[in-house]
């Protein structure tokens, strides 16, 4: 009987530690916050349900370890009842923190089954399923997946990003516009709460709102060949000033960089035409001169020709 006491007090222990733990790491964004709480309140039942079975069986197996008769079990009504009664509270339980959270638009409201709300403009690729910003000062950002590297645009600034880098600001909406080129991909920054697969053909958009700057792995979670392992970047979370320098140094980067292109090209094609027409009077120099040369050994060659001709006929008709 003072096992059984014991046995149950620890049990009981450890189920009130389960359910007064609390996470002690920051939560990096609203999504991270919600699939955080929901595997928290999953944990309350899943946890008391665990030791309530084992200790069960614990104690079945302690109590009639010597019975080597074991009598046939008999109908129990109450017993019955007392489980399907728990059993239909708990799916209630878990039915309703999922809803709750799976209803959010930061994890449910933005799949490719949305309603089409519109397009979003300046995307690069003309494919349906984006979910469009309704009414807030949200920011928006395409990743574009491809064999084996991620494109990241800024549509709403008509920016290209970096490769392998997305960039967003803190405390801000933002929606993550995904799709994929090729087959499929996976967007995935586990540390952000964030995934969602990138289908061809179709956008599927991410819809957070971090909270912690930092710097956060991003990953491709779906299988797509050989460079699979090598498809990585990263979520870069930074303030709204910083947000704005990093936009502005890509326009920067991205006019000057065309600018000095076409400039190049000009003056090299200016070049290189003023050296072909150069080398062509000096073709047409050297063809002038050769005729030149020509016609003078030719004329002078015949004019001495004539007058030995004349000469010899004086000469031989005198004598």
């Amino acid at each position: 009987m003072r096992v059984t006491r014991r046995l149950l007090g620890v049990l009981g222990g450890l189920v009130l530690l389960a359910v007064l733990a609390e996470p002690v790491a920051a939560q990096s964004s609203v999504n991270e916050r919600l699939i955080s709480g929901l595997n928290q309140k999953l944990l309350y039942v899943a946890v008391p349900i665990t030791v309530l079975v084992e200790g069960i069986l614990i104690y079945t197996v302690y109590k009639f370890r010597n019975n080597d008769d074991p009598s046939p079990t008999q109908e129990n009504r109450r017993l019955e009842i007392t489980w399907t009664v728990a059993t239909a509270i708990i799916l209630l339980f878990v039915g309703l923190a999922s809803y709750q959270v799976l209803g959010s638009a930061f994890i449910g409201g933005a799949t490719a089954t949305s309603p089409d709300d519109g397009q979003v403009a300046n995307l690069t690729q003309d494919y349906p399923g984006e979910k469009v910003p309704a009414g807030e000062n949200a920011v928006q950002v395409e990743v574009v997946a491809q064999k084996y590297l991620w494109n990241v645009y800024y549509p709403e600034e008509n920016v290209t990003g970096e490769k392998n880098r997305v960039v967003i600001p803190a405390n801000r909406t933002v929606y993550i516009h995904v799709t994929s080129v090729d087959w499929l991909h996976a967007f995935h920054a586990p540390d952000l709460g964030l995934k969602q697969d990138a289908f061809p053909g179709q956008y599927n958009t991410i819809i957070t709102k971090a909270t912690e700057k930092g710097t956060y792995q991003l990953y491709c979670a779906e299988y797509c060949g050989v460079g699979h392992s090598q498809m990585l970047g990263t979520v870069e979370v930074v303030s709204q000033e910083k947000y704005e320098q990093y936009l502005q140094k890509q326009q920067q980067s991205g006019s000057g960089g065309a600018n000095a292109t076409a400039s190049n090209n000009t003056t090299a094609g200016n070049a290189t035409g003023g050296n072909a027409t150069n080398a062509t009077n000096a073709t047409n120099a050297t063809t002038g001169n050769a005729t030149n040369a020509t016609n003078a050994t030719a004329g002078g060659n015949a004019t001495n020709a004539t007058a030995n001709a004349t000469a010899n006929g004086t000469a031989n008709g005198t004598a």
